[in-house]
């Protein structure tokens, strides 16, 4: 089942081209980009991480869009909506989040691609909530989360269970955005 393309007045979410892999091996290989995350990946690793984000949406209808600026084609990054794939107390769950290049930051391109991928998992998709996390001290990320009406669930924070015990990535926050409340915020 194919991801539906979004519009939004300055980005195109769309489907996955096999021309992709390069820009998104690129994002994953910058160290600016993947500072909150274990580790950068290399060419194969992203390769790996491309084939599992195109089989999500194979085999849910939706998944990980690449997002490009509508002006030039040029790549700008990915905004996902995927099944969390690992167990933790708030699972299963629809998370969304993102990962663009640094040169798009600060434009409040995040927020507009976040909002279509929102728009679309309650009007399209059957979902009473969505999810985000991160780390606590990626602050730009959940000042995103607040900016989409996403509320803090303290009591929700948890331990990546992918990362060892004492790792310094291991803490995470976590958000929530029910349907209700999205409604309330159109």
């Amino acid at each position: 089942m194919p991801c539906l393309d979004l519009e939004t007045p300055r980005l195109r979410l769309r489907t996955w081209r096999d021309d992709d892999l390069a820009a998104f091996a690129a994002l994953n290989a910058d160290p600016e980009v993947m500072r909150h995350f274990p580790g950068c990946l290399g060419r194969d690793e992203s390769d790996a991480l491309a084939a599992r984000i195109r089989q999500h949406i194979e085999d849910h209808g939706f998944g990980q869009w690449v997002v490009e600026d509508r002006a030039d084609g040029a790549f700008v990054g990915v905004l996902c909506l995927q099944n969390v794939n690992f167990d933790a107390p708030f699972t299963p769950a629809v998370e969304i989040g993102w990962r663009f290049l640094p040169r798009y930051w600060g434009q409040g391109l995040a927020c507009e691609a976040a909002r279509a991928a929102l728009a679309f998992a309650f009007e399209r998709l059957p979902l009473a909530e969505v999810v985000a996390f991160t780390v606590p001290a990626n602050l730009p990320s959940q000042a995103l989360m607040e900016r989409l009406g996403m509320q803090r669930d303290g009591d929700g924070d948890f331990e990546h269970p992918r990362l060892p015990e004492g790792h310094a990535l291991r803490p995470h926050r976590l958000y929530r955005l029910g349907r209700a409340q999205w409604e309330a915020l159109q």
